[in-house]
């Protein structure tokens, strides 16, 4: 299509999207308009909801963009590009690329042969994923470790709490190093003037001003 075509075109894939994801939740336009008026945005109205999903309407503002999705439940990315829907899409004008590699450029996951180089867009998103990755395997070895000692202490078998109290150990070592490690991490980000995300409740004493000890990871 045109470069004059495709801002068009691209509204019509949005408004696709949206109307499959309101019907998969069972909701009127009417229902979506009044979701959007509690987020604040009166003036998405059931009348403009409807112009556009029938194509009379050919734009959308980001700021709508974003309340719909909030309002419908689903992740904004996904109605720009409809992963299982469809195999390519026009990622751009006059460029056709499958909708993982569209989704993938937008969202910064493309895959590159280097690491993408410091002070870069790119190597800010891989700082905040590596962080995320760090908090998500610190949340599960805390959580096994804590399991383990519980199973220890409820077991009146005195061989078998030994045996299970060596093995919660050996838990709560892993858990303790994975904390450790999230709050170097979280120590460089703040070194380099980066504002790590807040952390889950159960493991707020990682940024504790002595760091995690033992003890507090299994707290």
């Amino acid at each position: 299509m045109t470069p004059t075509q495709w801002p068009a075109a691209l509204t019509t894939r949005i408004a696709h999207g949206l109307r499959e994801a309101r019907k998969a939740a069972g909701l009127t336009m009417g229902d979506v308009a009044r979701g959007c008026a509690e987020r604040g945005l009166a003036e998405i109205t059931e009348h403009s909801l409807k112009n556009l999903e029938t194509g009379r309407k050919s734009s959308l503002a980001i700021a709508d963009f974003l309340v719909l999705a909030d309002v419908l439940g689903v992740p904004p990315v996904t109605l720009l590009f409809p992963l299982g829907a469809s195999a390519a899409v026009e990622v751009l004008p006059g460029r056709q690329v499958s909708t993982w590699d569209a989704l993938a450029w937008f969202t910064g996951e493309a895959p590159t042969s280097q690491p993408a180089p410091e002070g870069t867009a790119q190597n800010l998103l891989d700082i905040f994923r590596t962080h995320g990755d760090l908090v998500a395997a610190a949340t599960a070895s805390t959580t096994l470790a804590k399991q383990r000692r519980r199973a220890a202490s409820t077991t009146l078998d005195r061989a078998r709490r030994a045996a299970l109290l060596e093995r919660a150990a050996g838990y709560e070592e892993n858990a303790f190093e994975d904390c450790a490690d999230l709050r170097a991490f979280r120590d460089r980000m703040r070194e380099g003037g980066l504002v790590p995300p807040a952390l889950p409740g159960e493991l707020g004493f990682v940024d504790d001003s002595e760091g995690p000890d033992r003890s507090s990871a299994m707290a």
